[in-house]
Formats: structure tokens, C-alpha cells, sequence
């Protein structure tokens, strides 16, 4: 027997909560009750098969029904004729007359209260937020505890657009740098509905890019790199991490660069005479066409062996047109066939690349063809050390 229970017509009740449908109608103003409801009921034969179970049923929906516990659902009655049982009342229909009688059956009355609370006090200072509450009542309702501090923070940035500082200097009462760290997206979500245009950065989005986003100071982009002659080391120093404006104004003195993406390659990487490696970037390939005395030296990329590798050789030299590749030849990916991976699919680059070398051209062709395998990829960190060493002598020779 699948017939409608009083706990099934309470479990839709729920789900309307649970869809956040009963909070957003007490912002929308919607008439959501009478709530009619799905009322599956016994059909003429089981009044001939199951006389006694359909009794049973009547009698369970009847002492449920609002009229016997003086809330929740309504039955609406019908009464059949049958060839064997005769005459008898039956339930055809539910419905749940008010919302008071909704968040009562469900228990959400209070929770109800609170949210008026937070509509109150949300929409005072903000009313630009009733669509979102609308939208998200139970987002804001799981929020309520921390829901002052949060509408502190929307208004910090709307007297203070754009402020300029690092997120541990707001001077926010209550408020202190995790909170807002582990609340962005939901911040976030806000100040876009509260902020003016010119007080958002659009093209900034993701939780990471929060800072960027409003305005707030970030940490400096660094650039590490080694000096890979020690007679060229400042003070002695190899392995350094600088801001990036300071990297730009160094102009160190060496006549090779070598660019790696891999931080263990820049770690390993061979002594060169007058030379230094560049890796672990964290600072977008294209600004290195930022840095005047880069255009001045010798560049060598080494990526990886597969079309994405190529493709970012080729961006690089969109920036710096005079930059050389690095083990990134097909007598390298012969080498160490053993050693071959398969390039993941969404990394793959299939276009055509127009700053690419003859021979790089080829290689790359084959590539992203297919020719040499499905898919072959020889990643950088794999390449032999012996091969580098031996490679960078003769280019040091």
C-alpha cells in the first residue's frame, strides 16, 4: 500500500521549506497558501480488495488533519458509491490553508521569525538585497548568527569603495581577517549586489581573486629565481624571491636567461656562466615583456614536450619574440621514450601556432596529430639530468 501518509503530505511541506519557496513568498509578497498538496489515495479496487486497510487510512488522515490537532493540512471529502461497500466518505484532496499552519507542521516557526529579523535589519541598510534574499532565504538563514558582522562588512565597503589596503587593516568592529577569508564567496555575492560598477573589478572572479575584486591591496606577485654563476651572485646570494617591480628594476649581471615552469627543474638546474633561471613563475608569462633588460639578454624556455608546452613557448614569444626553446626538440623525446605520458585531454592545444621554429613547428604538428602516439607528452621534470647537463655544456662550450 503506497497511499498518501501524514507524513508524506508533511514531507512536502518540507520540501517547499527546503526549496526555500515559504521564506522567499515572505519577501515576494506571493500568495503561496492555500497550499495544495498531493493527496495519492485508494481507487475503487482497493475498496473491494482492502476494505478494511482503506478504513484504516480514512481514520489515520482524519485524526491528522487540522481539524482534530487545530493545525496543518485540510482533507477535502468526497463521497463514493461502491457495488459492495455502498456509501463512504473519502478523502480526494489535501491542502495547508496558511503559513502558519505550514511552519508549524514542519517546526520552522521560529526559524521563520528569524528570518523576518534578518529582512528587517537587511533591508534598512540595504534594500537592494531583496531580490538575493528572495533567492537565497536559507543561505541568509543559516548565516543568522554571524549576520550582523556580515551586513558590518557590506557596509565598510560601500562607505569605503575600493580602500586600497591589505584585508588585515579593515577596521571592522568584530570583525577580523578569517571571517571575511571564510565567508567570501557569500561576501562576495553581496557586495556584487550592493557595490557600484566602478567599485567592482568584473574581470576578477573566484573566491581567490576576492582582493583584486574590491579593491583591497594584494601580496606582491614574486619572482624566484636562481643565479646559476657564482661569480654573478649579489653578496653571495643564488636562490632569491623578489616582488616583481623590484625583478623589473634588478638588470643583473648575466647574458643568459632561462625560464622553467617546473620548481624542481629551477631548484636542480646546472651552473651556467653567466646566466640565472627563472621558475616557479607565479607571475604571468606575457609580464615578463614588462621587464626592459630581459629584452637584452639571451632567453631559453624549457617546458614541457606537448601541444600545451608549445603553445606557451609560443605566448611567451608573443611578449619576447627573441626567446628559444629548450629541450623541447624531438632527439630529447626520442631520448626518453620510456618515459612518455599521455597529455591530459583539456590541456591540449590543437590550433595553429605562428612563432613557432621550423623544427618546432614539425614537432608539434606531429603532435597534436597524433603521429608519434595518442596524446604523447614528455614532461619537463622527466627529461634525464644527465641529458640537461650535458645539453647546457654545449651551449656553455
Amino acid at each position: 500500500m503506497s497511499w498518501a501518509t501524514p507524513a508524506d503530505l508533511r514531507a512536502q511541506v518540507q520540501q517547499r521549506w527546503d526549496r526555500g519557496e515559504i521564506l522567499a513568498a515572505r519577501v515576494t509578497g506571493e500568495a503561496l497558501f492555500p497550499l495544495a498538496l498531493r493527496l495519492k489515495r485508494p481507487g475503487s479496487r482497493d475498496l473491494a480488495e482492502d476494505f478494511e486497510g482503506v478504513r484504516r487510512w480514512v481514520q489515520t488522515l482524519a485524526s491528522a488533519e487540522r481539524a482534530q490537532s487545530g493545525y496543518g493540512f485540510e482533507l477535502a471529502w468526497q463521497t463514493v458509491r461502491h457495488r459492495i461497500h455502498g456509501r463512504n466518505s473519502l478523502p480526494v484532496g489535501a491542502e495547508v490553508p496558511t503559513e502558519a499552519d505550514a511552519l508549524r507542521l514542519i517546526g520552522r516557526k521560529r526559524d521563520a521569525e528569524r528570518f523576518d529579523q534578518l529582512c528587517q535589519q537587511t533591508l534598512t541598510s540595504f534594500p537592494e538585497l531583496a531580490g538575493w534574499l528572495a533567492q537565497r532565504p536559507l543561505t541568509a538563514l543559516a548565516h543568522a548568527e554571524d549576520w550582523d558582522r556580515i551586513l558590518a562588512v557590506l557596509a565598510y565597503f560601500r562607505d569605503h569603495p575600493r580602500p586600497g589596503v591589505y584585508l588585515r587593516q579593515l577596521d571592522i568592529p568584530g570583525v577580523d581577517t578569517k571571517f571575511i577569508e571564510s565567508r567570501r564567496k557569500l561576501l562576495m555575492a553581496l557586495l556584487d549586489k550592493v557595490l557600484p560598477e566602478d567599485a567592482i573589478d568584473a574581470g576578477a572572479t573566484g573566491v581567490k581573486r576576492f582582493a583584486e575584486r574590491y579593491g583591497l591591496r594584494q601580496e606582491p606577485p614574486l619572482v624566484r629565481f636562481r643565479i646559476l654563476d657564482p661569480a654573478c651572485a649579489p653578496a653571495g646570494l643564488t636562490d632569491l624571491s623578489v616582488p616583481a617591480e623590484q625583478f623589473r628594476a634588478l638588470a643583473p649581471d648575466v647574458d643568459t636567461v632561462f625560464i622553467t615552469e617546473n620548481k624542481t627543474n629551477g631548484l636542480a638546474f646546472p651552473e651556467h656562466p653567466r646566466a640565472l633561471v627563472i621558475f616557479g613563475l607565479g607571475y604571468a608569462l606575457e609580464r615578463l615583456a614588462e621587464i626592459p633588460w630581459l629584452h637584452r639578454v639571451r632567453l631559453a624556455y624549457w617546458g614541457d614536450i606537448d601541444t600545451h608546452g608549445f603553445a606557451i613557448l609560443d605566448r611567451l614569444r608573443r611578449a619576447l619574440p627573441h626567446a628559444e626553446s629548450l629541450l623541447m626538440d624531438r632527439e630529447t623525446l626520442a631520448a626518453h621514450r620510456a618515459l612518455w605520458t599521455t597529455e591530459p585531454a583539456e590541456y591540449r592545444y590543437l590550433e595553429d601556432l605562428e612563432r613557432l621554429t621550423a623544427a618546432e613547428a614539425a614537432l608539434y604538428d606531429d603532435l597534436r596529430q597524433d603521429r608519434l602516439g595518442e596524446r604523447v607528452r614528455l614532461e619537463q621534470e622527466r627529461v634525464g639530468y644527465g641529458w640537461v647537463v650535458d645539453r647546457m655544456q654545449r651551449q656553455a662550450a
